[in-house]
């Protein structure tokens, strides 16, 4: 079985509703629907954490998801800024497993503007606010918060979410998206009926990508 299954099998199998999960790995309930059902992985700390709940090893949880040996081709293809965040945080990790105990901090976290799930906008002034964020930061180029409910169940209205620039995308991905000169967070879909942006709520139409819009993109959302 792959993460997906295994999480919501081993959910069961201690009892515990996906609210009672989430509150244990301080997330929101949308995001283990989501690692459930496929539409989004945990990052790495809240798989370690989530095989602590569940009293069993790492890779008895992720299954066929998780390869040691992919981890060198996709670390020498990043840039020297994102490999230092790499190594920060296997240094982390290897103190989690000494049991090296940090004191908590509370991280702040750079907003540059909100970005819509619903109708379009894109708030940015140029100035980023820094406002207090409760959960862990994971790196990111730039932060926004998130403007309706089109991409529930995923994003809820005012959540923050985090963006690395980058204009390679793939059908699939989350993408914050300049279209028709208003930008939204979106999942990009290319199939045989064309390219889209699509909404997750599913009372919100599709938007598509041809000659008769403008389409460009910021970036990816960080799930």
């Amino acid at each position: 079985m792959d993460i997906s299954q295994n999480i919501k099998f081993y959910r069961k199998q201690k009892g515990y509703t996906q609210v009672d999960l989430a509150k244990l790995l301080n997330v929101k309930p949308t995001a283990v629907s989501a690692w459930e059902s496929g539409r989004n992985k945990p990052l790495m700390d809240k798989v370690t954490l989530m095989a602590n709940v569940f009293n069993i090893n790492i890779s008895r949880l992720v299954g066929d998801t998780f390869e040691v040996n992919d981890i060198n081709p996709v670390y020498s293809k990043l840039d020297i800024n994102r490999k230092k965040n790499v190594y920060k945080y296997a240094v982390n990790q290897l103190d989690e497993q000494n049991n090296v105990v940090e004191l908590p901090t509370n991280n702040e976290v750079e907003i540059h503007g909100a970005v819509s799930a619903g109708t379009g906008e894109y708030l940015l002034d140029g100035k980023p606010e820094l406002v207090p964020y409760d959960g862990e930061v994971p790196p990111h180029d730039f932060a926004l918060v998130v403007n309706g409910d089109s991409m529930l169940p995923l994003f809820e209205d005012k959540q923050i979410i985090f963006v690395n620039k980058t204009k390679d995308v793939r059908s699939g991905q989350i993408v914050i998206a300049d279209y028709d000169q208003q930008a939204y967070v979106k999942k990009l879909v290319k199939d045989d009926d064309g390219c889209r942006l699509v909404s997750l709520n599913k009372k919100y139409d599709d938007m598509p990508i041809d000659d008769n819009h403008e389409m460009s993109i910021f970036g990816v959302v960080v799930l």
